[in-house]
Formats: structure tokens, sequence, C-alpha cells
């Protein structure tokens, strides 16, 4: 990791009014934290703009390897990703330990890393789910990352073992001037299916991931559905716009401190390009700050998952109408 001063003069040309202005958000933070968030909104294609779009591979872990990628053999090699990432222009690339160390030395400064601290797999069923640690500050450190990831679920029985995790890393991060990167993601038996993806539920994770430090927090798209009866009769009393999918990821804007804290959104599973992209349209025009895609870019062929990443970089960057 290059020390704040270098790292500091690396971006200097580059530092944009965008990027000061969300560098302000984070009047509490380090040197070495800010020199780190730096780092990610000015590298790649959408450089400056303040906005990102992260290549995120923790699917193997989660999901297993042959249902991710099997439809895109290449894609087991960890070097695929890597190079994926470095040639679509992403803001970053985020994975698990393994994957890091199999390409950290050969890419070394191409593209900024995101170490995923915590990882959960699929050999049982788990309704109240739960990530084990699979990483360390440390290791992240060694490896020159920009940033630490963690998984939260609000929604499990097992959430506030998670959040206390999250504390003591978030804690750790900010002491080794790392960004900290939290996925929130609603689920567990306190929850329905459709309350995963809920409005009041989702704009609430998104919340809580804030209040425990995280700098860039990633949530699911929104649903205009709301879980909770107490939430339901607020929104339905202040009439909060929920109509289309950017009045939805405007008010989860909102609830990430009134957009002073970075809320990206995910690209989800392998869908049409055209409903990828109309969510990516959303998020733009309701005033998200980009977009964590991974299946959608690596589950198919290198030049098509080139082309989808532009594309969408083409969306944030005000291209594309």
């Amino acid at each position: 990791m290059l020390p704040p001063q270098a790292a500091l003069q690396s971006n200097k040309k580059a530092m944009t009014p965008q990027v000061k202005k969300i560098l302000s958000y984070y009047g509490a933070d380090s040197p070495g934290t800010l020199t780190n968030l730096a780092r990610l909104l000015n590298h790649g294609t959408l450089g400056g703009t303040g906005k990102l779009v992260i290549l995120p591979v923790d699917q193997g872990f989660e999901h297993g390897p042959a249902r991710s990628f099997a439809v895109n053999p290449a894609a087991y090699n960890p070097h695929y990703h890597f190079e994926l990432a470095i040639e679509a222009g992403c803001n970053a690339f985020a994975a698990p330990l393994g994957f890091l160390e199999a390409g950290a030395r050969e890419f070394a400064g191409e593209v900024p890393l995101i170490l995923k601290l915590n990882s959960k797999d699929l050999t049982a069923d788990e309704k109240d789910p739960i990530s084990a640690r699979t990483g360390s500050i440390d290791d992240a450190l060694r490896l020159g990352c920009s940033a630490v990831g963690f998984t939260i679920y609000p929604g499990s029985a097992l959430r506030i073992e998670m959040y206390e995790q999250l504390a003591e890393f978030t804690h750790e991060a900010k002491q080794a001037g790392l960004v900290v990167v939290v996925w929130s993601y609603p689920r567990g038996t306190a929850l329905s299916k459709e309350g995963e993806t809920s409005l009041d539920v989702d704009g609430y994770a998104a919340h809580i991931a804030c209040q425990l430090g995280a700098h860039i927090v990633k949530i699911k798209m929104p649903t205009d559905y709301l879980e909770e009866s107490a939430a339901k009769k607020v929104y339905q009393v202040e009439k909060i716009p929920r109509a289309t999918a950017a009045e939805r990821v405007r008010h989860c804007v909102q609830c990430a401190f009134d957009g002073r804290r970075i809320l990206i959104f995910s690209g989800g599973p392998s869908e049409s390009d055209d409903k990828l992209l109309h969510s990516v349209e959303a998020i733009q025009e309701g005033g998200g700050f980009g977009s964590i895609i991974g299946r959608n870019s690596f589950q198919r062929p290198k030049k098509d998952g080139l082309k989808l990443l532009r594309t969408i970089m083409d969306i944030y960057a005000g291209k594309k109408t």
C-alpha cells in the first residue's frame, strides 16, 4: 500500500470538487483513511466523478464454484477477475483472502483492492445466517488493500453478534487507515422473503451500517413493499415517495445520513441487460453513488462483461440518456 503522502501525490491531479465534497463528509477519519477513500474515488473510468463501479467476486465462497463460474469457465481463475476489473476501469476489486492472495503480487498497483473479511457457505440451510471471519486487518495491509469489506444480516437472530464483530473490525480498520465497506443484507426469521428488499427494511439496513461506522454501504435494490406495520404507517402519513425505483433509491440515500455516506447498490443475480441497466438509471436518477456488479459481469464472456460494465459506467458518467 502506498504511504499516505505518495498516494496523495498520485491522486493530486485527479482531485475534483465532487471527490473533495465526498471526503468532507468523513471529518472524523484519519488522513490515511481519507487517502484510501480518495484512491477508490479517483481510480478507473469513473475516477473523479464521485461515482463507483466495483467488481465483487465472493460468490465462489458464498454460492459455490460451479454455480458461480461453470457458465464461464475462465472465471475459475482468480487472475481473470483482476483482469476484468482492470480492463473495465472499475474503481476497485473486492474478494475474499484466497482470491486476492492469488493475484495481488501480479497485479500490484493496477486496481484498488477490498479484502472481504467474512464469508458464509451453503453447506447447511441457515434460516438465521451469520458469516465466519475469513480474513484480518493485517492481511489487508499485507496485500496492499485500500479497504476491507464485511457482511451483516439485519433480521437474523444472530445480528447482534455480527454488529459487535463489525464494530470491532471497523475500529481496527480505521486505526490502520483502511476504508470500511459493509454489505448490509436484511435476511433471517424476523423477515418475510419480500421483506428482505422492502423499502423500509432496506433503508433501515443502510442506516444501521452507517451507524456502525461504514464509509461505503452496499444494499440490494429496494422494492415498494413495506414490511413493518409501524413503519408502514409513517410512510403513508408522511407520504414518502416510493412509486418509482428512482424514488426508492433516493429514500435509501436519505437513510444513509442524507447522502453523507456512500451508498451503492447490488447488481444481484444474472438478469437481462435491460432490467439491470434500468436499475442503474434509477440509481443515477435517485442520487445513488454507484453499483457493485459481480455475477452480471463475470458470468458472461469477457468481451460481453466488459461491454456491460462500460455501459454502466457511461450511465454514471452522464453519457447515456
